[in-house]
């Protein structure tokens, strides 16, 4: 009986997105405004408050670990040669 290869063939671009980390940053994203919503209405006990609260905190933490890995990219795409040199990036001031 033949065995399958478990490993998977290497992507010709090193720097291919993770889909999982957009995805997840996506999930994260709905699920803490769903939260926040939830919590405005204040319908919600202490204790419901407070496990929503950590909860909201956690997808928090989620959400800026995914940026932090976006911005990464960004820089290592914007200098490949010397990405300890690539200026850094800074949202638009509106």
């Amino acid at each position: 009986m033949a065995r399958k290869s478990t490993q998977t063939p290497l992507s010709s671009n090193a720097i291919e997105p993770a889909p999982s980390v957009v995805a997840g940053f996506e999930r994260s994203l709905d699920e803490l405004e769903q939260l926040v919503q939830r919590m405005e209405k204040g319908e919600m006990s202490l204790d419901e408050s407070l496990g929503a609260y950590e909860r909201g905190v956690a997808l928090y933490r989620q959400c800026q670990g995914a940026l932090q890995q976006a911005e990464l990219r960004v820089k290592l795409l914007s200098d490949l040669g010397d990405p300890d040199h690539a200026e850094r990036f800074a949202p638009d001031a509106d």
